[in-house]
């Protein structure tokens, strides 16, 4: 749930926005928003006459949800990356600049290939040569390096859908991400993973295989220490490391593919 300050910040924008429900004049639970791709820049970012926050703004301490993002526009998605940096978002007028908070969580989902089926195992792609990596490379260099995680999702078998175990409950997981929450707020501002020398080996080895940038190098210490919160450990270890590395998938696919 969102703390009282930060209800009156997220009430605040979507009053702005001009549709706050009067049968819930206080929002409490933190936004979720998923724009179609066809979306203008303007209704993504803000702007517009008179100026709205926009949909980045909408989903402040929430998630943004952009299913089929190489689809959205080139100028929107390179859009996003000043308010995924700064947190914040800027609309400049000749007469006034107007500034609303963006500090979402972004969630994001793909195809392969415009087919679909690259890398499938039960069907062939019916993509022209090289049409997955021009798919792929729609997303920008520098807007990858601003997602954390790129996780490829394969096709679940039929069986696996039919007799597949029990999961975890939602509140088993919501329990342990609070206290991994917890445990993050009771570390010190910009405390690190110490950087013993199995660290060390696993980042060089990235950098040089996956030519991984200083801002990608910083964000897999960040989510290694995500891990390891997550794991209740007090420290940052070498396996928590090397699963962060894994998870920049398409920094993987980067470096695979011909100049």
């Amino acid at each position: 749930p969102l703390s009282r300050a930060e209800a009156l910040e997220v009430t605040a924008i979507h009053s702005a926005w001009g549709r706050l429900s009067p049968e819930r004049p206080l929002i409490g639970r933190p936004p979720f928003r998923a724009p179609h791709h066809t979306v203008s820049t303007a209704a993504l970012l803000g702007g517009g006459t008179p100026i709205r926050p926009g949909e980045v703004s909408l989903a402040h301490r929430g998630v943004l949800f952009l299913d089929e993002l190489p689809e959205f526009r080139r100028d929107a998605l390179e859009g996003l990356r000043q308010p995924l940096e700064d947190g914040d978002v800027v609309i400049g007028r000749v007469h006034a600049r107007h500034r609303f908070p963006t500090r979402f969580q972004l969630v994001a989902a793909m195809n392969p290939c415009p087919c679909g089926w690259d890398g499938d195992l039960r069907r062939r792609c019916r993509c022209p040569s090289g049409a997955p990596e021009r798919y792929r490379g729609r997303i920008s260099g520098p807007l990858l390096d601003r997602i954390d995680l790129h996780v490829p999702v394969r096709a679940v078998p039929m069986a696996e859908l039919v007799d597949a175990p029990a999961a975890e409950r939602s509140a088993v997981v919501r329990a342990r991400v609070e206290a991994a929450r917890r445990q993050a707020r009771g570390r010190r501002a910009g405390e690190a993973a110490r950087m013993d020398p199995a660290i060390r080996r696993l980042l060089e080895s990235a950098h040089e295989r996956l030519g991984l940038s200083a801002r990608a190098h910083v964000r897999v210490l960040r989510v290694a220490r995500t891990i390891a919160d997550l794991a209740g450990e007090p420290r940052v270890a070498a396996e928590h490391v090397a699963e962060a590395i894994q998870y920049r998938a398409l920094d993987h696919f980067a470096a695979r593919a011909p100049a």
